[in-house]
């Protein structure tokens, strides 16, 4: 048994839940932030159980008298995995696929409605496996949403992007400013949702590896022209 990108997938967003709270997480926490079933979830878990890169323990529910629930952390090994070198982890071929497949779905979005849109983008970000592929659709979603609220502004958003001291504060610019513009756009319950995929946005772009900034930050440049 490997570690296989769709078990990555869901390792990744387990140890981000858990630095995050730094407690154990239980499954359905797990699953509702991939956007999974429960028992996608647990399945899921137990194979990278026995990868030996999360170890479970029990713990009292408070909402369930009496009755304990299964939970689970990361362990040194998935600490070790994602403190390696960014470049060890990046498939160059891999991100250069994942790159075009996203330019394809931005220009087949063109012409729908900003709604179907997100939509659409929104039912691809959970499948994203690497830390770059993630910042490349959260990208694509808010550029999807600066061409349909405000096309107007995309030039000059562009150049703030190119004149940033560095291409991390270009690449956070362009995502907060664009954050600022849709969310008055939104409902209180999506504002959340995108909000909270921003904030690990900004988490996730800080731990790349120069060259991947580097390779995101073109992307950037090239989507602004689909």
């Amino acid at each position: 048994m490997s570690l296989t990108k769709r078990r990555l997938q869901f390792l990744h967003t387990l140890v981000e839940l858990y630095q995050k709270t730094n407690l154990p997480i239980h499954y359905e926490a797990l699953a509702k932030s991939l956007g999974v079933s429960k028992w996608t979830a647990y399945d899921m878990l137990k194979e990278i159980e026995k990868l030996g890169f999360i170890t479970r323990s029990y713990e009292v529910n408070t909402k369930v008298t009496g009755r304990s629930q299964v939970v689970f952390v990361p362990t040194d090994k998935a600490a070790d995995l994602f403190n390696q070198s960014r470049n060890e982890l990046v498939d160059l071929v891999d991100w250069k696929k994942n790159a075009d497949s996203i330019f394809e779905l931005l220009k087949h979005l063109d012409s729908t409605s900003l709604n179907e849109a997100v939509r659409k983008i929104w039912m691809e970000i959970p499948k994203s496996s690497t830390r770059i592929n993630f910042c490349a659709y959260i990208i694509g979603l808010l550029l999807i949403y600066l061409k349909k609220i405000d096309g107007k502004t995309g030039p000059w958003i562009h150049q703030i992007v190119l004149t940033a001291p560095s291409k991390e504060m270009g690449m956070t610019m362009f995502v907060g400013t664009v954050l600022g513009m849709a969310i008055q756009t939104m409902n209180a319950e999506l504002g959340l949702e995108i909000t909270e995929l921003v904030s690990r946005f900004l988490q996730t772009i800080s731990d790349l590896s120069e060259e991947e900034k580097g390779l995101l930050f073109d992307f950037l440049g090239e989507a602004f022209h689909f």
